[in-house]
């Protein structure tokens, strides 16, 4: 039995999780689930699994989490110890808190020799090297959920990259594919979240009309198979039925395909190196009828642009990239600027500050909390 904890349980990929491992009792036990600040649904799950810890990041919320709790063996927690408890007692953790408060526990995780999927984009962004020198150290396993990330590691079937002559991801092409520069810059929120194929959060879904999902995914591959920026490129699939392509070499390429629910992903992590059932709708190609395929437009998404350059210049610029857009993300949804303002803040960004490379978690999260004090008064001004 493979013991789970599950980092971001209220979360979608964390339902997901349960979802699934909830299927097969006799093959998983939860032992940690942790979220936000969402008492009901974290207890809840943890009733559901017999979990022996739950942590709450919002600590005001302790109280209610004990209480709703009361009467089982689960233990109630909060603080940044709590976190890293959870993500090290189990024999794999699925990281899916969002944003930098992920990146502790994982780190935590693997220096404790836990096997991680990967679910927090974040992780890999702006402390990647950090963390895979670290995997490599322990000799511990990272395995992506990210749906492009985990159809790379399936087509490469357990081989290192010796033999691979490019990785190309898919990009659904978001809600403004078709859209011109002047149709975008006028979009709104409740627009750019209207993703075509997927159900996703807010924020992730504004990262896809962007198209800077792409450009946080490329960074991340680069971390993943420890390929340059030149030999990993971004394709437009809109049917998002092909989730990336590995080319060998040789000219042939491999693609994984599949519906699109996360649950596919989640269930190759889960179960790897072994293979689980799922729920999921099956795919049926004459159903589908026709898979299309489209470069991108680097004039009307310069995210992508601005993800490569900053993966090929040093370090530290992936974490200003990734800490500015959040902040310009979050005040295109509140409304404070427009949607065509986004890459232009993070560009903006990539340009006035400058910091040194990190060496540490603790520097990765410095240079974040400066970027956003920074960008998000810039936007105030």
């Amino acid at each position: 039995m493979k013991r789970i904890a599950i980092l971001g349980a209220t979360g979608s990929v964390g339902t997901s999780t349960l979802d699934l491992v909830e299927r097969e009792p006799d093959r998983f036990k939860v032992v940690a689930v942790t979220a936000a600040s969402n008492v009901e649904a974290l207890a809840d799950a943890a009733r559901r699994t017999n979990a022996e810890l739950a942590v709450i990041a919002d600590a005001g919320k302790l109280p209610a989490l004990e209480a709703a709790l009361a009467g089982t063996d689960c233990r109630a927690a909060t603080g940044d110890d709590a976190q890293d408890e959870a993500a090290c007692m189990a024999d794999l953790v699925m990281a899916a808190i969002v944003g930098t408060a992920g990146m502790k526990p994982v780190m935590s995780a693997i220096k404790a020799g836990v096997t991680v999927a990967l679910a927090n984009k974040e992780s890999l962004v702006t402390a990647g090297r950090l963390m895979m020198d670290e995997a490599r150290r322990r000799n511990v396993a990272i395995l992506p959920v990210d749906s492009e990330h985990n159809a790379i590691f399936q087509c490469l079937g357990g081989r290192d990259c010796d033999d691979v002559a490019r990785l190309i991801l898919t990009a659904s092409g978001g809600p403004f594919r078709t859209k011109s520069a002047e149709e975008m810059a006028a979009m709104s929120p409740a627009q750019a979240v209207a993703h075509p194929n997927w159900s996703m959060g807010a924020k992730i879904s504004v990262d896809s009309a962007t198209m800077m999902n792409k450009g946080l995914e490329l960074i991340e591959a680069h971390h993943l198979y420890g390929l340059p920026s030149e030999q990993i490129d971004i394709v437009v699939h809109p049917q998002s039925i092909v989730h990336s392509l590995v080319e060998f070499i040789d000219g042939s390429q491999l693609a994984q395909l599949g519906p699109s629910d996360m649950r596919i992903p989640i269930a190759h992590a889960l179960a790897y190196p072994d293979r689980m059932e799922t729920p999921c709708e099956r795919l049926d190609l004459a159903k589908v009828g026709e898979l299309t395929f489209e470069a991108p437009d680097p004039e009307r998404f310069p995210a992508l642009r601005l993800a490569r350059a900053a993966l090929e210049a040093d370090a530290s610029r992936p974490i200003v990239l990734n800490a500015a857009n959040e902040v310009a993300v979050a005040s295109f949804l509140d409304g404070k600027i427009g949607f065509a303002e986004i890459a232009a803040r993070v560009e903006d960004a990539l340009e006035k500050i400058d910091v040194a490379a990190p060496g540490s978690i603790d520097d990765v999260i410095a240079i974040d909390a400066e970027t956003r004090a920074r960008t998000s008064e810039r936007i105030v001004a």
